[in-house]
């Protein structure tokens, strides 16, 4: 029962950081109607900039406070993502309103390659190292109910309170601000949203820059327990099948999609991986997608679009 535990734990604080990435999507999905093919990109290029002004800093200023280095690159690093939100709108997105989705689709994967080669181009293609101060020893929780207890990795366990306090602001944001509302009324209809006078190139701005702190905090947790590298923006290849699941309009959807595609994951590589091979891991996500986009597309919260003719 102990290893079972173990076992669920951890397939819940994987899934949680899965759903953080997997926020981007929806965020972008949820106000544009663009599925950003560069979160990836974005997620690395901002964990890019952390770990480099967290180097940076120290050198510039002094400190010698790592705590207050960290605080420094991350406010530093969410302006250069708030910069290239700025950018992204103007030369791009501006141009593109009402546009067809293969467009904007393949609008996202140009920012993806132009994210990737500004990145290396301003901090460099070395592996990089963000040490955020989180304990990455493990403890034993339980001990009294099952004997040698419940193993927890300290660092998981605050990356997954760090995603779910981030997850319920985002929630609260969407629902209770009129910033919330307005996103919400441009990704039902644009040109309705523009009829009423919401300013369709600000609320896209904020958006992308909403995405961009977000990647900034997935970034920040994945460069810390795996280093900061290029095959960072693979990280979004493993939160699709997240999206398909709960829906990629859906917030809580990314949340609940997030839990059961990390919970799936771990159970079925520790029961089912001895009697098909292993590797089980890798693919399970995706054949679990694949079965919803056979028997409900739209997931488990998205909504079911209907045209009628």
């Amino acid at each position: 029962m102990a290893f079972f535990l173990e076992t669920l734990l951890g397939g819940l604080m994987a899934g949680m950081l899965y759903a953080l990435v997997a926020l981007g999507f929806v965020l972008i999905f949820k106000a544009s109607g663009v599925f950003n093919f560069a979160q990836g990109a974005m997620v690395l290029f901002a964990a890019l900039a952390m770990a480099r002004f967290a180097e940076w800093v120290p050198q510039w200023t002094g400190i010698d406070n790592k705590i207050a280095a960290n605080v420094a690159a991350f406010v530093l690093a969410a302006g250069v993502m708030f910069i290239c939100a700025w950018f992204i709108e103007r030369l791009v997105l501006r141009h593109l309103v009402n546009q067809d989705a293969t467009t904007l689709l393949m609008a996202t994967l140009g920012i993806t390659y132009f994210l990737e080669g500004v990145g290396q181009t301003l901090f460099g293609s070395d592996i990089y190292k963000i040490d955020v101060g989180m304990p990455k020893d493990p403890v034993f929780v339980l001990e009294s109910v099952f004997e040698g207890g419940v193993m927890v990795n300290q660092e998981d366990v605050i990356a997954a309170l760090i995603a779910a306090a981030l997850v319920a602001a985002l929630s609260v944001f969407f629902q209770k601000t009129s910033t919330g509302r307005a996103l919400r009324a441009v990704a039902d209809d644009h040109q309705a949203a523009q009829s009423i006078g919401i300013p369709l190139s600000r609320i896209w701005v904020i958006v992308w820059c909403v995405a961009g702190v977000v990647a900034l905090v997935a970034g920040m947790i994945w460069g810390s327990k795996l280093g900061v590298q290029f095959t960072l923006t693979t990280v979004a290849l493993r939160a699709l099948p997240v999206v398909i699941l709960g829906g990629l309009t859906s917030v809580p959807g990314a949340i609940i999609g997030g839990l059961i595609i990390g919970v799936g994951e771990k159970l079925s590589e520790v029961y089912l991986g001895p009697f098909v091979g292993g590797g089980i891991e890798i693919w399970f996500a995706y054949v679990l997608a694949l079965a919803f986009l056979l028997f409900r597309p739209q997931g488990l919260f998205g909504e079911k679009i209907i045209d009628r003719v």
